[in-house]
This record gives C-alpha cells, sequence and structure tokens, in this order.
C-alpha cells in the first residue's frame, strides 16, 4: 500500500522556504499520502470477483476467484478452479492475492512471495510476465468470455475493401486452430498484390481488436467500427475496412 512522504523530506523542503510555505508543503504531501492510499484501496475493492488467468494467446486459461477476506502472509484469501493447477502447473503454488504499489496486482504463495505481478495494461487487462515462460493475462471474467464469444462470431467470409467501396480481396477467417490463440485464415483468388503479398495465414481476437498475421509474423490490426466492419489500424487517408460477405 502507499506509504506517507517521511518526514524529512518535509523538513528538507521546508528549509528553502518560510513558515507558511512549510505548512503548505505538509498538507500537499499529506494530501498526496492519501489519494495514493485510496488508490490502492480503489483497487483492492475492485479486484473482488472472477477472474481468467490465460496465457497471452488464450489457449490456456483457468478461473480465479479474488476474494476480500484477509489471509496470512498480508494477502487476501483467492480460489482457483478444479483443474487449473494442471493447465498452468505454476498456479499450484498459488495461495493469496495481494496489492502492491498502486496498480499491481500480485499472486502470491503460502509464504508471501510474489509468484507472478500483474500490471493493468488497460482498464479490467492486466499483464505478467514469467521469466523464460512468457506474458499472462488476467482480465474480468465476464468481458473474456465475451470477448471468446466475438472470435466465434467472426467465423465466415470477409471482403477486404478501400475506403471508396472498391473490393480488393476475398477472406475466410475459418475455426481451425493454429496455436497460441490463433485460427488458420484463407486468401480467396485474385487479391490485391498488397494483400497477396502480405499472404496473412493467422487470425485471432486480442484486446479487442481483429490481427491477420504473416506467416513472416507480419501482424495488420483492425479495430471494430460495428459488428461487421473492421477498420484498420492506425487509421488512413484510404482506410482499409474488413467487410462481412
Amino acid at each position: 500500500m502507499a506509504r506517507a512522504a517521511p518526514s524529512s523530506v518535509i523538513n528538507g523542503l521546508c528549509s528553502f522556504g518560510s513558515v507558511v510555505a512549510c505548512a503548505a508543503i505538509a498538507i500537499v504531501v499529506a494530501g498526496w499520502s492519501q489519494a495514493l492510499a485510496q488508490s490502492g484501496t480503489s483497487l483492492t475493492e475492485n479486484m473482488v470477483g472472477q477472474w481468467e488467468f490465460s496465457t497471452a494467446g488464450r489457449d490456456k486459461t483457468c478461473v480465479v476467484t479474488l476474494r476480500g477476506d484477509a489471509v496470512r502472509q498480508d494477502g487476501k484469501r483467492l480460489e482457483l478452479e478444479k483443474g487449473c493447477g494442471e493447465v498452468l502447473p505454476f498456479m499450484k503454488s498459488v495461495a493469496s492475492w495481494s496489492i502492491k504499489g498502486l496498480d499491481i496486482v500480485r499472486l502470491q504463495d503460502a509464504q508471501g512471495q510474489p509468484v507472478i505481478d500483474m500490471t493493468e495494461v488497460e482498464s479490467g487487462i492486466f499483464e505478467g510476465l514469467r521469466p523464460g515462460e512468457g506474458v499472462y493475462l488476467l482480465q474480468n471474467l465476464e468481458a473474456a468470455r465475451a470477448l471468446s464469444k466475438s472470435a466465434d462470431q467472426m467465423i465466415g467470409d470477409w471482403s477486404m475493401v478501400r475506403g471508396n467501396g472498391n473490393a480488393i480481396c476475398g477472406l475466410t477467417l475459418t475455426n481451425t486452430d493454429a496455436g497460441d490463440g490463433n485460427f488458420q485464415v484463407f486468401l480467396k483468388p485474385r487479391c490485391d498484390a498488397m494483400v497477396a503479398s502480405f499472404a496473412p495465414t493467422l487470425w485471432r481476437i486480442e484486446r479487442g481488436e481483429m490481427l491477420l498475421q504473416s506467416a513472416k509474423g507480419e501482424v495488420w490490426r483492425f479495430e471494430a467500427d460495428d459488428n461487421a466492419q473492421w477498420r484498420r489500424v492506425p487509421d488512413s487517408a484510404d482506410p482499409l475496412i474488413m467487410m462481412r460477405q
């Protein structure tokens, strides 16, 4: 949790000003410390509930329930769904959770030592790294399931068009698993040279975006305009749009 500024800091600042200035500094620092403490408290409250813990590609997932009641070793109670330890073996050592600093959600072992620290990268999405293993995500369970449902809705035939409405390529997004949360995509004949040279082979939904990836690892990103239209980002004067056929 947040800590108040030490008195030595305040005294050092005061040495450069008047008594009035010193008092003003003390008030500001006190308010700053209170704001930090409130931020930590707010995050703790917001984290109580069910979350999906997963690999970055969401090919391995398990449900984590964060409770608000305290346990030993400066942590709060945590429950893992049955089978979580088999899907992600290191999760077997997770015994509780806590908030560190302003925005770090720590999953910790029975001795209070960190198993993985998760930092909020987007609203409701936390990201953590385990050296030698890769990136893991923690996100609201309801939002994660909605994301999975949206991926299912993407399967089928699509047309890639320019902003003027001219179609330049046809694509088929499949549900054929290609690993790491990716699925296979196939181009139809007579695609524009730009798309044909890019030659995407994989697609996935990631943090609300639809990604096309080539065999060389190049990625095109698209954001949803509506349920049937996705626009490539960053946007341009001559946009590239994917529309359902």
